[in-house]
C-alpha cells in the first residue's frame, strides 16, 4: 500500500510538471495608446504523450505474444522458444517493451507538437523567447528543449511500466495495478479534477458578472 501511494504521488508530481518558456511581445503603438509589452510562458510538459505510448506498446507487444500462446507447445521448437523470451517479467520483453514505449513517447510528441508551426505563430503575432532570434533559431531552440523533455518523460513512463512487471515476476509482490493502468486511472482522475475546477471557476465568475450587473441596475 505505500508502495502503491508513493507510485501514485510520482505519476502526479510528474504528469504536472511543466517546462515554461518564457516569451516576451514588444510594446506597439496605435494611435496615441501603447499596446503590448507584456510577458506570457509557454508550458511544456515533460510528458507530452500522456498515456499514449504505453498503451500502444503494450497493445503491440500483446499481438505476437497471443499469437504465440495459441500455438505453444504444439508448434515447432523456436516458436516455444519465443514464447519463453516473450513471457512477462523475462529480460528480452521487458527490453522490447521499454524500446517501444521509447519510441512511442516521440513519435506522439512530434505528432503533437511541433516546433516550427509554434515559432512561426509567435513570430506573427510578434512574440519572441529572449536571446533567442524568431523563426527558425527558435524551432531549433522549442525542438531541443522538447527532446530533453521527451527523454525524461520516456524514462519516467518506463519506470511507471516496468515496476509492477518486476513486483510480480521476480519479488512475487501482490501489485495488482499494472503500469499502463495506473497511469490511465491516475490522469483521468487528474483531468476530472481539472475540468470540475474550471466549471466551478467559471460559474464563480458567472455569479459576480450577474452581482455586478445588478448593482448597475
Amino acid at each position: 500500500m505505500i508502495l502503491l501511494i508513493v507510485t501514485i504521488l510520482f505519476i502526479v508530481f510528474m504528469e504536472r510538471a511543466l517546462r515554461k518558456i518564457l516569451i516576451n511581445y514588444p510594446k506597439r503603438q496605435m494611435g496615441n495608446k501603447m499596446y503590448g509589452g507584456e510577458s506570457s510562458h509557454l508550458p511544456l510538459k515533460i510528458n507530452t504523450a500522456g498515456v499514449i505510448p504505453p498503451i500502444f506498446a503494450s497493445s503491440l507487444l500483446l499481438l505476437p505474444i497471443t499469437f504465440v500462446s495459441f500455438n505453444a507447445g504444439t508448434g515447432p521448437e523456436w516458436l516455444n522458444t519465443l514464447s519463453q523470451y516473450l513471457s512477462r517479467g523475462h529480460p528480452v520483453y521487458l527490453t522490447v517493451y521499454t524500446a517501444m514505449i521509447v519510441f512511442f513517447a516521440f513519435f506522439y510528441t512530434a505528432i503533437v507538437f511541433n516546433p516550427k508551426d509554434t515559432a512561426d505563430n509567435l513570430k506573427k503575432y510578434g512574440g519572441f523567447i529572449p536571446g533567442i532570434r524568431p523563426g527558425e533559431n527558435t524551432a531549433k531552440y522549442l525542438d531541443y528543449i522538447l527532446t530533453r523533455l521527451t527523454v525524461l518523460g520516456s524514462i519516467y513512463l518506463s519506470f511507471v511500466c516496468l515496476l509492477p512487471e518486476l513486483l510480480i515476476s521476480k519479488y512475487k509482490v501482490p501489485f495488482y495495478f499494472g503500469g499502463t493502468s495506473l497511469l490511465i486511472v491516475v490522469s483521468v482522475t487528474m483531468d476530472t479534477v481539472t475540468q470540475i475546477q474550471s466549471y466551478l471557476l467559471a460559474h464563480q465568475y458567472e455569479g459576480l458578472i450577474r452581482k455586478s450587473n445588478l448593482r448597475r441596475r
